[in-house]
């Protein structure tokens, strides 16, 4: 059996569980994991979901999304995006992919998906208060593909206030 719940979060946070049969995770451990669709993020969120299945924890899969500065009136506006882009949606589906994708329906590893507008890195560090661990990839989908740790996850290690897990890109899923 699969079920699934849709509840209101924090000030903009769309919030679904997936529940798959399996032990009952009570002990209250949360970890958090960003996942922005990435081949480093979908790394981070199989390593969250295999490290909750160790610890009894549940998982906290959060994507940020925002309007571009063009659609709120600063700038040129992106061609054919007027009205008829939707970013939430687009983020909504990109996490649902990516946790589609990761979970294992046996691991019993409860995994709740958060959509949060908002800068990538304070969605982040917003949603780890109080978790036990957050996972980010070194990269996701930033201009500078050559660097060696992304700008989200540098500054999630320097500001979060638990102990922040970097994955580097797909070697982290044999």
């Amino acid at each position: 059996m699969h079920a699934s719940t849709v509840g209101r979060e924090a000030a903009g946070a769309e919030t679904e569980e997936q529940r798959v049969p399996g032990q009952e995770h009570s002990t209250g451990s949360r970890i958090v994991v960003g996942a922005d669709g990435s081949p480093s993020s979908t790394s981070a969120l199989r390593w969250a979901i295999r490290q909750a299945g160790l610890t009894g924890a549940a998982v906290d899969a959060v994507i940020a999304w925002h309007y571009p500065a063009a659609a709120g009136g600063y700038g040129w506006a992106p061609t054919g995006l007027e009205g008829s882009f939707d970013f939430r949606e687009n983020a909504e589906k990109v996490l649902a992919d990516a946790i589609s994708t990761a979970v294992d329906p046996g691991s019993g590893v409860p995994v709740r998906a958060q959509v949060v507008e908002g800068t990538p890195a304070q969605v982040l560090l917003d949603a780890c208060d109080g978790a036990d661990l957050l996972v980010v990839g070194s990269r996701g989908h930033g201009g500078f593909t050559e660097a060696l740790l992304g700008s989200v996850s540098q500054h999630c290690v320097h500001h979060a206030r638990c102990p922040v897990v970097v994955l580097r890109g797909q070697e982290q899923d044999a």
